[in-house]
Order: structure tokens, then sequence, then C-alpha cells
């Protein structure tokens, strides 16, 4: 349990720091005007961390890959629905709905992309809690 726990916590951190960085180095609010190449690298940026961050969830579980892969997932869009709903009529909302539409499925695909490398049938790893 404790490392399916810290499995999620590393797997959403690899994507929480990568985009905290993006936007501190680059000076960008995320919840500001963005020009749309910045959007749309944000959002690749974004989802390749993702992605990277539910590969690595599985990878550190050693066990269920795409249930890990999909909690982070669940923690991603969680936490981009509640930004989005403080933002709402407050700021620009591109980067909350990328991460709903995006980046979430991303950590999700490098759940199962874990569970491809690792030879695990896929539809038996998405039966099974992250627990």
């Amino acid at each position: 349990m404790f490392r399916s726990i810290l499995a999620v916590i590393v797997g959403y951190a690899v994507f929480a720091v990568s985009a905290g960085a993006l936007f501190h180095l680059t000076g960008q609010n995320p919840h500001g005007e963005a020009s749309v190449p910045f959007m749309i690298g944000a959002t690749l940026y974004g989802f390749a961390f993702a992605l990277l961050g539910g590969y690595v969830s599985g990878w550190i579980a050693k066990r269920r890959p795409l249930a890990h892969g999909v909690a982070v997932a669940v923690v991603l869009a969680l936490g981009a629905a509640v930004s989005l709903f403080f933002t709402l009529g407050r700021g620009h909302i591109w980067s909350q709905v990328a991460a709903l539409a995006a980046m979430a499925p991303a950590a999700a695909i490098g759940g199962w992309l874990r569970a491809r490398v690792v030879g695990l049938p896929v539809a038996a790893t998405a039966s099974k809690s992250a627990g």
C-alpha cells in the first residue's frame, strides 16, 4: 500500500514540478493570457511529462502499472478541475482545459505503456484498483 501511494505521489510530482518549472522559467502565468504557440507548446510539454509521470508511477509501484497511471491521471484531473472552478470568471482557463483534455489522459497512457513494456496484459491491469 505504501509503495502504491508513493508511486502516485512521485508520478504526479514528475508532472507538477515540470509544469511549475515551465511557468516559472518562462514567466508565463498559467491562468493568464498566452499566445497560441505557447499554449500548444505548453500542452505538448505537459502531455510529455504527464505521460512520464504515469509511466514512473507504474515503474515505482512494480505492479498494476495501468492502475497507478490512472491514479495519477485522477489526481491531475482533480487538481485541474478545482483550479478551473476557482479560475472561472477570474482568469484564462486554457491550462486547466489542456490538463483535463490532454494531460490527464496522458498519465493513464503512461501507465498503459509501462504495462506493455513489462509484458502485462493491459485488460487485467485495468480491472484492479491502484491500492
